[in-house]
């Protein structure tokens, strides 16, 4: 499906109040749309916050995942490097830096999805499965609602909480999203605020808790915007949070440092349930190639950015969050 064919039918499906589901891919080259009846017919099994078409089973297996292969220290330091450079030179105040890590695992992307815990689920065939914590956009009526994600800390540190919000960088980071995201939605909604700035969420992985700032930002939407909503979407694509600042040439920059195509991961999902919109960012996110699987992760780069750091957390983030 062509991105013109893509906003065409959302936009006829919304217009007519049909539910259904869609996927996009970050390059904007994929383009998966089905209504919500035949998904599963389609390879789609979603859960958004408990509105789901799965048949959950409760399997004592435990999914374990082992990191098979990070990437080459000195492949990622070349990158990074790279994106540095591009900052120093005022190319990009802020840019999404992210590498496959292949793992080794017993259990099937279908399993997996069955025991994973987060807000926004998806498996596509047996091609991938993601379990995000974070929202892409969120209509209601005709509010519409963004909450960017920037900022992780492992809860077990002493004052966690404190340290993440006390760092500089981090708050850097943070400002720039908002400040990213809060003119993406100028762009479809008027009266634009920032309603909630840097509150912090708990996020459960099988052996740690990590806290998590987020910000609220929510505008107001034309009446009719039923009408408009493939159009909505796509004049917000790529998500601000995972690409950068300023977005169009930070994406360039990205696709030169990362070398490979990110396909569907970074890019989005989401339910239309025949009144509202909830969609997510596909983090979190394990996909299949041939027989190996690979888990993708990845950070925010700044000026103020240590190598060494987010090397680590990016390795960090390999893991599947199961209560």
């Amino acid at each position: 499906m062509s991105k013109e064919e893509f906003q065409k039918t959302i936009n006829d499906f919304a217009s007519k109040y049909i539910p259904f589901i869609f996927l996009v891919d970050f390059e904007m080259e994929q383009f998966i749309i089905s209504d919500l009846k035949n998904a599963k017919k389609n390879g789609l099994l979603y859960d958004i916050k408990g509105n789901s078409n799965f048949e959950y089973s409760n399997s004592s297996k435990e999914n374990k995942i082992v990191v098979a292969k990070t990437i080459d220290k000195r492949i990622y330091q070349k990158a990074f490097d790279f994106v540095q450079k591009n900052i120093v030179h005022g190319n990009s105040y802020l840019l999404n830096l992210t590498f496959p890590t292949e793992i080794n695992t017993d259990s099937s992307l279908k399993s997996i999805f069955n025991s994973s815990k987060a807000p926004y689920k998806l498996l596509y065939k047996d091609a991938f499965t993601l379990f995000s914590p974070e929202c892409f956009i969120k209509i209601i009526d005709n509010q519409i609602f963004s909450y960017p994600m920037k900022g992780t800390i492992d809860a077990s540190i002493p004052n966690a909480k404190e340290v993440l919000l006390n760092n500089k960088k981090e708050l850097n980071e943070h400002f720039t999203i908002v400040d990213l995201i809060r003119n993406d939605l100028s762009i479809v909604s008027k009266n634009v605020t920032v309603t909630k700035f840097r509150y912090i969420d708990v996020i459960k992985a099988k052996d740690k808790q990590l806290l998590q700032a987020s910000s609220e930002i929510r505008g107001t939407l034309a009446q009719d915007w039923r009408n408009n909503l493939g159009d909505i979407i796509i004049k917000l694509l790529p998500a601000g949070s995972i690409s950068g600042a300023p977005k169009r040439k930070t994406v360039e920059i990205i696709k030169q440092a990362e070398s490979l195509k990110r396909g569907f991961y970074t890019g989005i999902f989401g339910i239309f349930d025949g009144k509202n919109l909830d969609s997510a960012v596909n983090i979190r996110f394990i996909e299949k190639i041939k027989d190996s699987f690979f888990y993708r992760s990845g950070g925010g780069i700044t000026a103020q950015s240590d190598m060494d750091f987010e090397y680590e957390e990016l390795k960090q983030k390999v893991y599947v969050p199961i209560s």
